[in-house]
């Protein structure tokens, strides 16, 4: 029950709601520069919110190399359903911010090389163009 209660205790925090609403539509894994292309805030943000996520056991990470990917944690079986949730919610309450960071998070994963981020291979005021053209 604790790892629950943590759960929903970091999802009352708005930066941390749309990264969960990010992941809960892409239904991927993502690296936290991707999400900082997608969702137009400071890396040192996302870092930390995608961190006290991922504590609160709701994604997992990957290593590729030097890159780390996070992914729902969708083992839970509660989690799966809490996902589920907060994509039906996204769905209906928050439409047009929702859409601006899922068109945003499919330009930038759009970028991809062999299913991989970018970043170093593009400056990333050339991938930002992109993504908001």
């Amino acid at each position: 029950m604790e790892n629950y209660t943590e759960a929903f205790r970091v999802l009352g925090d708005i930066s941390r709601l749309r990264i969960m609403n990010v992941f809960v539509r892409a239904r991927q894994a993502i690296c936290v520069c991707e999400l900082v292309d997608a969702l137009g805030l400071p890396q040192y943000q996302v870092s930390r919110q995608v961190q006290q996520l991922k504590q609160a056991g709701l994604l997992k990470v990957k290593k590729q190399g030097t890159w780390a990917y996070y992914y729902l944690n969708e083992e839970n079986s509660f989690f799966r359903h809490l996902f589920d949730f907060l994509e039906s919610v996204a769905a209906n309450d928050e439409p047009v911010m929702t859409g601006r960071d899922m068109r945003a998070l499919n330009m930038r994963l759009s970028l991809r090389e062999n299913g991989r981020c970018v970043v170093g291979k593009f400056p990333h005021k050339q991938i930002l163009e992109v993504i908001e053209d």
